[in-house]
């Protein structure tokens, strides 16, 4: 199963566990709400769906990672306690509350949320003396002691023996108490989640360019080598904060994250050509619609993987203005919420209370941890503009219809900006499409250009907004292209059959 379909998985889990009847009691029991087990190699993205989940369903998130624990401090510290039963007193050992139990407590207090995820990390990976305890935790949901309180769902992590040779198997009495998802990498599935998280394009053109560089892990006389969907992350990352410094990326740079010397040496060097094709075709003058009949001569001239290059280039380009449109959008609407709950209240409230409001809002969130980067950046700008807002129209009106017609025209401004920055991206991408349909016409480039819009989710949704001709007529052509190809292949299928049959 793929990390997308394994979200989902969970998250409808979470929603049938966290189901309630007329009364107020679970429907699943909390005994037979089986904890989840996902098995799967490091480094595609298991823990960070937690945060995704928790997020989306609105519930609380502890993670701990089980190695790091002791027995003491996972089960808690024994104690002797005087107890009576009958008329005779006996010395009983107790355990003082687990410090992972303790940490689900202080997440209810410090958010207010009741139901949660408790996610455990290298399940699989636990001491010696830890593993009666983890075995007793999954099978009863206890630490020694000590219950997950109610509502809370367990989310257990583990990697496959071939990954790690600390693991430890799980018997089957264990196994029959959970629910068990088995995980594998698929870079198609990661591309969708790389333009959504403006993962840089070069890093997406090159894994689209060689697919089982995206996922290795190969064991040598040297040691482990490898490269995974984390690592090509966090390269990312780092490539986008070494561009606005200024500084190079060299294959030293690139080996500190590929731990795979022949995917970095090779990476690095496509990185290289990247940056100077970049260069030498003038990709921002074909942005703005300027270029000659020396630059298509040469790309016509140039290799099929040079023109490929060039496409992502483009691509990359018009990403990062689909994602700022998108941004820009995002802001201005929720802006526009806040504006409107100050015109139906601008006698009692002013500007400046809706500006605190937003912020107490914006703390609430933060608290509950329920904003992931890109809701918290709308945030904000959202509280800049309304802060921008307050003293704008501080000691210019003195009535409450006045001070509304003040705070209007500020906000018509950022419309007009919203807008002007709609119409730039539509221009850039009309010139991209003029371009490409003078260098390639109807060709594989093409076909390049419009897969890879299609699996970015910030360039469907400006389309599906703003609309772009040239789009719809070359992607209409291309399904074609696929429904064509799909029509053969069932063809050819059934002559099989049917050839199998007459023999």
């Amino acid at each position: 199963m793929d990390i997308k379909r394994a979200k989902q998985e969970i998250k409808d889990s979470i929603e049938a566990c966290l189901a309630k009847d007329e009364f107020g009691a679970y429907r699943i029991p909390p005994i037979r709400q089986r904890p989840i087990l996902l098995m799967g190699p490091p480094g595609i993205g298991k823990t960070q769906i937690m945060e995704q989940i928790a997020r989306e369903c609105h519930v609380g998130l502890v993670a701990y990672t089980i190695t790091h624990h002791t027995r003491q401090s996972a089960v808690g510290l024994p104690f002797i306690k005087e107890k009576q039963y009958g008329e005779k007193t006996y010395s009983v050992t107790e355990y003082t509350m687990s410090e992972i139990i303790a940490s689900v407590y202080e997440k209810i207090e410090q958010t207010g949320i009741k139901e949660g995820i408790l996610f455990i990390d290298e399940i699989n990976c636990v001491s010696e003396t830890l593993a009666p305890a983890m075995l007793q935790f999954l099978q009863g949901k206890t630490f020694g002691n000590q219950k997950v309180p109610e509502g809370w769902m367990i989310v257990a992590v583990g990697n496959p023996p071939e990954y790690n040779k600390s693991v430890r198997d799980f018997d089957v009495v264990t196994l029959d108490r959970l629910k068990k998802i088995d995980l594998e990498e698929n870079f198609d599935v990661w591309k969708e989640y790389a333009y959504r998280q403006g993962i840089h394009p070069a890093v997406i053109s090159y894994l689209e360019l060689r697919k089982h560089h995206f996922y290795r892990v190969e064991t040598t006389v040297d040691g482990k080598k490898f490269a995974t969907a984390r690592g090509w992350e966090d390269l990312s990352q780092f490539i986008q904060v070494y561009e606005t410094l200024g500084k190079n990326i060299d294959r030293e740079v690139v080996c500190q994250y590929i731990q795979h010397e022949k995917i970095a040496k090779d990476f690095a060097n496509y990185l290289e050509l990247y940056y100077k094709y970049k260069a030498d075709y003038g990709v921002e003058d074909i942005l703005k619609g300027r270029w000659n009949k020396a630059v298509l001569q040469k790309i016509r001239a140039a290799a099929f993987d040079e023109h490929l290059s060039i496409v992502s280039l483009l691509n990359g380009k018009l990403g990062e203005l689909f994602t700022e449109c998108y941004l820009c959008d995002a802001y201005v609407s929720k802006l526009y919420q806040y504006l409107i709950h100050y015109k139906e209240n601008k006698t009692a409230e002013r500007i400046e209370d809706i500006w605190h409001l937003a912020e107490r809002e914006l703390a609430d969130l933060e608290k509950k941890e329920l904003l992931d980067r890109q809701d918290e950046l709308i945030m904000k700008r959202v509280i800049a503009a309304l802060e921008r807002f307050t003293i704008c129209s501080k000691g210019e009106v003195s009535d409450a219809e006045a001070a509304f017609d003040a705070v209007k025209g500020l906000f018509q401004k950022e419309v007009d900006k919203r807008e002007t920055s709609v119409e730039h991206t539509s221009e850039m991408l009309t010139h991209v499409f003029d371009f490409m349909e003078e260098a390639f016409g109807d060709s594989q480039e093409m076909v390049a250009l419009i897969t890879e819009l299609n699996a970015n989710y910030y360039s469907i949704w400006f389309i599906k907004e703003n609309g772009c001709d040239q789009y719809y007529r070359h992607n209409k052509g291309l399904l074609f292209q696929e429904r064509q190809q799909s029509i053969l292949r069932e063809m050819d299928d059934i002559e099989g059959i049917l050839n199998t049959s007459l023999k």
